[in-house]
């Protein structure tokens, strides 16, 4: 019997890409706010680019992981400015609020 371990490092690696990202978020709106999105999805879609030129198959399944978590926290950054608003998380009294 054969051991297949691609789906256990894939559910791994996007497991530790997520963890990883959701904190990233937080300090990304508290340090800059709302309008650094645009880095986000940028490096989105250079890692969805750059899996389509992989030649490992799990290091491509990675990259794009990674693409679209990065797209996902796009949106996580607006909910995020809004999870201030209402006291949830603090706000930077050292960025000016906009």
């Amino acid at each position: 019997m054969d051991l297949h371990f691609a789906g256990l490092i894939v559910g791994a690696g996007s497991f530790l890409i997520i963890g990883v990202l959701h904190p990233v978020v937080i300090k990304a709106e508290y340090y800059y706010g709302k309008h650094c999105w645009p880095f986000f999805a940028l490096a989105g879609a250079l890692c969805c680019a750059l899996s389509l030129f992989s030649a490992n198959q799990i290091a491509s399944i990675l990259l794009a992981v990674l693409g679209f978590t990065l797209f996902w926290s796009v949106r996580e950054l607006f909910e995020q400015e809004e999870r201030v608003k209402k006291g949830w998380f603090p706000a930077n009294p050292n960025r000016r609020q906009k």
